[in-house]
Protein backbone atom coordinates (compact mmCIF):
# COMPACT_ATOMS: atom_id res chain seq x y z
CA UNK A 1 0.00 0.00 0.00
CA UNK A 2 1.45 3.34 -1.02
CA UNK A 3 0.69 7.03 -1.46
CA UNK A 4 -0.38 7.58 -5.07
CA UNK A 5 0.26 11.29 -5.60
CA UNK A 6 1.16 14.57 -3.94
CA UNK A 7 4.05 15.53 -1.69
CA UNK A 8 4.56 11.95 -0.42
CA UNK A 9 4.01 10.19 -3.74
CA UNK A 10 5.38 6.65 -3.79
CA UNK A 11 5.90 6.38 -0.03
CA UNK A 12 5.03 2.93 1.30
CA UNK A 13 2.57 2.73 4.19
CA UNK A 14 2.70 0.47 7.21
CA UNK A 15 0.05 -2.24 6.84
CA UNK A 16 -1.73 -4.38 9.38
CA UNK A 17 -1.56 -7.83 7.87
CA UNK A 18 -3.67 -9.68 10.45
CA UNK A 19 -6.41 -7.12 10.88
CA UNK A 20 -8.94 -8.27 8.30
CA UNK A 21 -9.29 -4.59 7.35
CA UNK A 22 -10.12 -3.97 3.69
CA UNK A 23 -8.00 -1.05 2.45
CA UNK A 24 -9.30 0.85 -0.55
CA UNK A 25 -7.80 -0.44 -3.77
CA UNK A 26 -5.26 1.86 -5.37
CA UNK A 27 -7.17 2.38 -8.62
CA UNK A 28 -10.38 3.32 -6.77
CA UNK A 29 -8.48 5.68 -4.46
CA UNK A 30 -6.82 7.26 -7.50
CA UNK A 31 -10.21 7.68 -9.19
CA UNK A 32 -11.69 9.24 -6.04
CA UNK A 33 -8.98 11.88 -5.75
CA UNK A 34 -9.04 12.62 -9.47
CA UNK A 35 -12.74 13.43 -9.06
CA UNK A 36 -12.18 15.55 -5.94
CA UNK A 37 -9.34 17.41 -7.64
CA UNK A 38 -8.60 20.83 -6.15
CA UNK A 39 -11.29 20.42 -3.47
CA UNK A 40 -8.72 18.55 -1.36
CA UNK A 41 -6.15 21.34 -1.03
CA UNK A 42 -6.48 23.21 2.30
CA UNK A 43 -9.58 21.20 3.24
CA UNK A 44 -10.60 19.81 6.62
CA UNK A 45 -11.07 16.12 5.83
CA UNK A 46 -12.78 13.39 7.86
CA UNK A 47 -11.81 9.75 7.26
CA UNK A 48 -14.59 7.79 9.00
CA UNK A 49 -14.11 4.02 9.42
CA UNK A 50 -10.52 4.91 8.55
CA UNK A 51 -8.95 1.46 8.91
CA UNK A 52 -5.24 1.92 8.18
CA UNK A 53 -5.94 5.50 7.05
CA UNK A 54 -4.90 5.24 3.40
CA UNK A 55 -7.59 7.68 2.20
CA UNK A 56 -6.91 10.35 4.81
CA UNK A 57 -3.15 10.00 4.35
CA UNK A 58 -3.60 10.42 0.60
CA UNK A 59 -5.58 13.60 1.32
CA UNK A 60 -2.72 14.97 3.42
CA UNK A 61 -0.23 14.18 0.68
CA UNK A 62 -2.43 16.14 -1.73
CA UNK A 63 -2.55 19.23 0.44
CA UNK A 64 -5.40 18.80 2.94
CA UNK A 65 -4.95 21.17 5.88
CA UNK A 66 -6.00 18.61 8.48
CA UNK A 67 -7.46 15.11 8.60
CA UNK A 68 -9.46 13.51 11.40
CA UNK A 69 -9.26 9.70 11.45
CA UNK A 70 -12.01 7.78 13.26
CA UNK A 71 -12.04 4.02 13.91
CA UNK A 72 -13.10 1.90 16.86
CA UNK A 73 -10.17 -0.50 16.46
CA UNK A 74 -7.14 0.28 18.66
CA UNK A 75 -4.93 -1.63 16.23
CA UNK A 76 -6.11 0.43 13.26
CA UNK A 77 -5.61 3.68 15.16
CA UNK A 78 -2.12 2.56 16.09
CA UNK A 79 -1.27 1.93 12.42
CA UNK A 80 -2.62 5.37 11.45
CA UNK A 81 -0.43 7.02 14.08
CA UNK A 82 2.62 5.13 12.81
CA UNK A 83 1.90 6.22 9.24
CA UNK A 84 1.38 9.84 10.28
CA UNK A 85 4.78 9.75 11.97
CA UNK A 86 6.39 7.98 8.99
CA UNK A 87 5.11 10.62 6.56
CA UNK A 88 5.72 13.62 8.81
CA UNK A 89 2.04 14.50 9.20
CA UNK A 90 1.71 14.13 12.98
CA UNK A 91 0.68 17.77 13.46
CA UNK A 92 -1.99 17.54 10.74
CA UNK A 93 -3.63 14.29 11.82
CA UNK A 94 -6.12 13.77 14.65
CA UNK A 95 -6.86 10.12 15.50
CA UNK A 96 -10.03 9.25 17.43
CA UNK A 97 -10.50 5.69 18.67
CA UNK A 98 -14.28 5.68 18.76
CA UNK A 99 -17.28 3.93 17.26
CA UNK A 100 -18.49 5.88 14.22
CA UNK A 101 -21.71 7.05 15.90
CA UNK A 102 -19.85 8.20 19.00
CA UNK A 103 -17.23 9.84 16.79
CA UNK A 104 -19.79 11.85 14.82
CA UNK A 105 -21.53 12.97 18.01
CA UNK A 106 -18.20 13.92 19.61
CA UNK A 107 -17.11 15.97 16.60
CA UNK A 108 -20.45 17.78 16.35
CA UNK A 109 -20.40 18.68 20.06
CA UNK A 110 -16.91 20.12 19.59
CA UNK A 111 -18.15 22.27 16.72
CA UNK A 112 -16.08 20.51 14.08
CA UNK A 113 -17.07 20.93 10.41
CA UNK A 114 -15.53 19.29 7.37
CA UNK A 115 -15.43 20.19 3.69
CA UNK A 116 -14.82 16.55 2.75
CA UNK A 117 -16.02 13.42 4.54
CA UNK A 118 -15.13 9.91 3.40
CA UNK A 119 -16.99 6.81 4.61
CA UNK A 120 -15.23 3.49 4.07
CA UNK A 121 -17.09 1.06 6.35
CA UNK A 122 -16.95 -2.75 6.25
CA UNK A 123 -19.18 -4.05 3.46
CA UNK A 124 -22.69 -5.44 3.86
CA UNK A 125 -23.39 -4.22 7.40
CA UNK A 126 -25.52 -1.18 6.61
CA UNK A 127 -22.99 1.14 8.22
CA UNK A 128 -22.80 3.71 5.41
CA UNK A 129 -26.58 4.15 5.50
CA UNK A 130 -26.50 4.43 9.28
CA UNK A 131 -23.66 6.98 9.27
CA UNK A 132 -25.44 9.17 6.71
CA UNK A 133 -28.61 9.16 8.82
CA UNK A 134 -26.63 10.08 11.93
CA UNK A 135 -24.92 12.95 10.10
CA UNK A 136 -28.35 14.39 9.27
CA UNK A 137 -29.07 14.57 13.01
CA UNK A 138 -25.53 15.63 13.91
CA UNK A 139 -24.39 17.87 11.03
CA UNK A 140 -20.63 18.07 10.62
CA UNK A 141 -20.53 18.89 6.88
CA UNK A 142 -19.90 22.46 5.75
CA UNK A 143 -22.50 24.18 3.56
CA UNK A 144 -20.48 23.50 0.39
CA UNK A 145 -19.03 20.21 1.59
CA UNK A 146 -19.11 16.75 0.06
CA UNK A 147 -19.58 13.28 1.54
CA UNK A 148 -18.26 10.26 -0.36
CA UNK A 149 -19.21 6.71 0.61
CA UNK A 150 -17.61 3.55 -0.73
CA UNK A 151 -19.94 0.54 -0.80
CA UNK A 152 -20.24 -2.74 -2.63
CA UNK A 153 -21.96 -2.59 -6.03
CA UNK A 154 -24.99 -4.52 -4.79
CA UNK A 155 -25.56 -2.05 -1.94
CA UNK A 156 -28.12 0.65 -2.69
CA UNK A 157 -27.98 3.80 -0.63
CA UNK A 158 -30.90 6.24 -0.66
CA UNK A 159 -31.01 9.15 -3.10
CA UNK A 160 -31.65 11.52 -0.20
CA UNK A 161 -30.95 11.66 3.51
CA UNK A 162 -32.76 14.69 4.86
CA UNK A 163 -31.05 17.73 3.29
CA UNK A 164 -28.33 15.53 1.78
CA UNK A 165 -28.85 14.47 -1.82
CA UNK A 166 -26.82 12.17 -4.02
CA UNK A 167 -25.10 14.23 -6.70
CA UNK A 168 -23.00 11.53 -8.37
CA UNK A 169 -22.41 7.77 -8.43
CA UNK A 170 -19.34 6.09 -9.90
CA UNK A 171 -18.94 2.33 -10.40
CA UNK A 172 -15.56 0.57 -10.43
CA UNK A 173 -16.24 -3.14 -10.75
CA UNK A 174 -17.53 -4.28 -7.37
CA UNK A 175 -16.83 -0.88 -5.80
CA UNK A 176 -19.21 2.08 -5.89
CA UNK A 177 -18.56 5.66 -4.81
CA UNK A 178 -21.70 7.61 -3.87
CA UNK A 179 -21.34 11.41 -3.56
CA UNK A 180 -23.67 13.47 -1.35
CA UNK A 181 -23.99 17.23 -0.84
CA UNK A 182 -26.45 19.55 0.83
CA UNK A 183 -29.24 20.42 -1.60
CA UNK A 184 -28.16 23.89 -2.77
CA UNK A 185 -24.50 22.89 -2.83
CA UNK A 186 -25.53 19.86 -4.87
CA UNK A 187 -26.94 22.11 -7.61
CA UNK A 188 -23.64 23.99 -7.80
CA UNK A 189 -21.63 20.78 -7.81
CA UNK A 190 -23.69 19.35 -10.68
CA UNK A 191 -23.03 22.51 -12.72
CA UNK A 192 -19.32 22.30 -11.91
CA UNK A 193 -19.22 18.61 -12.88
CA UNK A 194 -20.91 19.29 -16.22
CA UNK A 195 -18.39 22.05 -16.93
CA UNK A 196 -15.52 19.70 -16.09
CA UNK A 197 -16.90 17.04 -18.41
CA UNK A 198 -17.32 19.57 -21.24
CA UNK A 199 -13.72 20.69 -20.74
CA UNK A 200 -12.54 17.07 -20.75
CA UNK A 201 -14.41 16.40 -24.01
CA UNK A 202 -13.01 19.60 -25.53
CA UNK A 203 -9.45 18.68 -24.52
CA UNK A 204 -9.89 15.22 -26.06
CA UNK A 205 -11.10 16.72 -29.36
CA UNK A 206 -8.19 19.17 -29.44
CA UNK A 207 -5.76 16.31 -28.84
CA UNK A 208 -7.34 14.27 -31.66
CA UNK A 209 -7.14 17.25 -34.04
CA UNK A 210 -3.51 17.78 -33.12
CA UNK A 211 -2.71 14.15 -33.87
CA UNK A 212 -4.46 14.38 -37.26
CA UNK A 213 -2.46 17.48 -38.18
CA UNK A 214 0.77 15.66 -37.39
Amino acid sequence: MRIISGSKRGHRLVEWEESGIRPMRDFVRSALFNILGDLVADSHFLDLFCGTGSVGLEALSRGAAEVTFVDKSPGACGIVRRNLDLLGFVDQGNVLQRDYAEGIDHLERRGRRYELIFLGPPYDKGLADSALRIMVEHPILTADGLIVSEVRNKTRLDERYGPLERVDRRIYGDNVLDFYALERAGDRRRMRRKAMRRKSESDSKEEDNSRNER
